[in-house]
């Protein structure tokens, strides 16, 4: 149903977002109702103008752009062309970034990061509790090792596997002055290098590698530990040292009602009291952010260590509207500045609480913003966090920054856009799935595209990996901020992400994206193998990867596909595309794992909807494939996505009339058309059709 409406400070403000702020995101902080919907107002009046200019400025280039590449022109030429229309801009000077106050899992530490949608609080309170993960877990049930377990109960074969692996592992990490941690027998170990055993708990033992822990639980009385030599029941890894909480694309938010229960899980991680109840093997479950850890030093005092991971948010980007506010004149409000107001608004909470529960030690609020294209919009997220931040009385800078280097505007100008947020940025990190649906969509005038699986072949992907991290580094990010790298998308092959994510930690990034907390414990030992601040040091001295390689654009001249191989590369988009959507718009799911066109279940989200429909509209616009045989595509594949969710009781089967394949539809066919070829407009539009109804 349509949100019912309250006038506050001159906006209409929808009365379950109302009632949300004034009852629960305000008190406590000492802001009081009619200040904060006045700063709100204020923040609308100045910055709303400026953010309709700035997707003017984006079509405007686009369509620049559009006709260029109609006429055609040499390489050289289309690099002048975009200095000339300022899609490049100059160089900054060299500058160092000065963010101030950060944690030490942004600023000093490397490992994984995990993103979770903020609309599950189950899944929200398994991610920040993935700070810690047991190790031999992580190995028996996944296929990181060969063979899979026998039989019900505890298969003492695959242990045994589990428990090698697990002494290997410590044996490269943290060795022992003589001999194997296979032959250890128990007590204190005697280490190459005394310094890596920093603590205990009661007999559990505590270590310390390349900044991360490593804990060893000693219990003799443990199924596991009765029957190992020194009484060894687990090795416990510090995993996932941040998690971003989204509010973008992994949700589906599209009202008030999706807003405020959103902001209410970020509440509850902000104030430490978030609690999810659920039923799991027959009984009932309710999970709990984790306390810290305490542990005694070698020299008798007592310390702690955390017990979640540290939090961000990502906000949503510039582009889109939300009818929770209506401005004066009657528009739906940009979704970006209310998140910004009330993410921070509510993080005051965890800045002021002193609890047991802490987010941020530094005090500091962690914003992850996606989507900018460009110097501009980072200075114009800049701004508006200033006037956040006196809105809501903080100090300067108290908002850190975390830049997406997402769309192909920003990392052809990254030098800039970080100088734009200099004093504010922690983060940034590559996005292969939405960097190539903008490039997609930025030259797709200029011709067919590569088929999709050959993009990461692409001249410009590698110089696009390269120049982040080489940027970043030059730009002072090593030990003040992030340098981050994608998402392993297959949560169910542990083995391959083991043999290929260490490539992360060895480019010299301090983290990378992964779908589960197992997914962080094992992509934790990547970072005990790899020395990443030895890898930036010897990175630092690279020169940067040639802006000509990043902007050749990935085009499959002179192509000769057989009519088998359109076939099969329009049904690999079309299944991907009804696959996911069909979750999106009838179940309001932003991101669940999705079987393919293989039946290999990939963690599907919008920018993996956006590649696949972009390509499939480019190769509509340049005659590779025809509607027709786009819609026969769709037809096959519906097919297969109704046999695939067969044993989901609250799935809708697809239909030529039915919501979920019109949005499907109109992402392909209407795809040239929209904004930067983002799919949120479409599902947008569709899901409050289906909630509405």
């Amino acid at each position: 149903m349509t949100d019912t409406l309250t006038p506050r400070a001159g906006l209409q403000v929808a009365t379950e977002l109302a009632r949300f702020v004034e009852d629960r995101a305000l008190p406590g902080t000492g802001i009081a109702a009619a200040n904060f919907w006045q700063g709100l107002a204020d923040l609308y009046a100045r910055f709303a103008p400026e953010n309709a200019a700035l997707l003017h400025v984006r079509d405007t280039l686009q369509a620049r752009i559009d006709d260029w590449h109609r006429g055609g022109g040499s390489p050289d030429e289309y690099r002048s062309f975009l200095r000339d229309i300022g899609y490049l801009v100059p160089e900054p000077a060299p500058f160092t970034i000065a963010p101030g106050a950060v944690d030490d899992e942004v600023a000093r530490l490397a490992g994984p990061q995990l993103v979770v949608p903020i609309l599950n609080a189950r899944f929200l309170l398994n991610a920040a509790n993935a700070r810690w993960g047991s190790l031999y877990d992580a190995l028996y049930g996944t296929d990181a090792l060969p063979g899979t377990t026998a039989g019900p109960g505890y298969d003492a074969a695959r242990g045994a596997q589990v428990i090698a692996w697990a002494r290997d592992f410590l044996d490269r990490a943290v060795p022992l002055a003589s001999g194997s941690w296979h032959d250890w027998r128990g007590g204190t170990p005697e280490l190459a290098d005394p310094s890596h055993m920093v603590g205990r708990a009661d007999d559990h033992l505590l270590l310390r590698h390349h900044g991360l822990h490593i804990e060893l639980v000693i219990d003799r009385a443990h199924p596991i530990g009765r029957d190992d030599p020194a009484g060894l029941a687990d090795v416990i890894l510090e995993s996932a040292l941040t998690t971003i909480c989204d509010l973008e694309d992994s949700v589906a938010a599209v009202d008030a009602q999706d807003k405020v229960a959103a902001y209410a899980n970020w509440l509850g991680l902000m104030r430490g009291d978030l609690q999810d109840t659920f039923e799991k093997n027959g009984r009932t479950v309710t999970r709990r952010l984790n306390d810290d850890r305490q542990y005694v030093a070698p020299d008798g005092t007592s310390f702690a260590l955390p017990g979640r991971a540290l939090l961000f948010v990502r906000n949503v980007g510039h582009l889109m509207t939300t009818p929770a506010i209506r401005l004066p004149d009657g528009a739906e409000a940009p979704e970006g500045i209310l998140d910004a107001a009330l993410t921070s608004l509510i993080a005051i909470h965890d800045l002021d609480h002193g609890g047991a529960r802490i987010n941020s030690r530094a005090g500091a609020i962690y914003i992850v913003k996606p989507k900018m294209h460009g110097p501009d919009e980072a200075a114009f997220t800049n701004r508006l966090f200033d006037a956040v931040e006196d809105m809501l009385g903080l100090a300067r800078h108290t908002i850190k920054v975390g830049v997406m280097d997402e769309e192909r505007r920003t990392s052809a100008n990254l030098a800039a856009c970080i100088h734009a947020v200099r004093d504010r940025i922690v983060f940034i990190n590559t996005g292969f799935l939405d960097r190539t649906g903008d490039e997609i969509h930025t030259a797709m005038q200029a011709g067919a595209m590569v088929r999709k699986a050959d993009m990461k072949n692409a001249a410009w992907i590698r110089a696009y990996e390269d120049r982040n991290v080489q940027i970043g580094l030059a730009c002072g990010l090593s030990g003040r901020a992030q340098i981050g790298k994608g998402m392993w998308a297959a949560p169910d092959r542990m083995r391959d992400m083991l043999d290929q994510k260490i490539a992360h930690p060895q480019s010299g990034a301090t983290t990378a994206w992964v779908p589960s907390p197992t997914a962080a414990t094992l992509h934790a030992t990547h970072y005990h193998l790899v020395d990443v601040a030895a890898r930036q040091a010897a990175r630092a001295a690279e020169p940067v990867a040639p802006l000509a390689d990043l902007l050749t654009i990935p085009l499959a001249a002179g192509h000769d596909w057989s009519a088998e191989e359109i076939a099969a590369e329009l049904d690999n988009n079309a299944q991907g595309i009804l696959g996911y959507v069909v979750r999106w718009i009838d179940q309001g799911v932003g991101c669940s794992k999705v079987p393919d066109i293989h039946d290999i279940g990939l963690m599907e989200d919008r920018a993996t909807l956006r590649i696949s429909s972009q390509h499939l509209a480019n190769w509509l616009r340049h005659g590779v494939a025809t509607p027709a045989q786009v819609d026969a595509a769709f037809a096959r594949m519906a097919a297969k996505v109704d046999a695939q969710n067969a044993a989901d009781p609250a799935y809708r089967p697809l239909t030529r009339d039915s919501a979920a394949m019109q949005a499907a539809r109109a992402l392909v066919f209407e795809g040239e058309a929209q904004p930067n070829g983002y799919t949120e407009p479409l599902l947008h539009r569709f899901r409050r059709i289906v909630k509405n109804v």
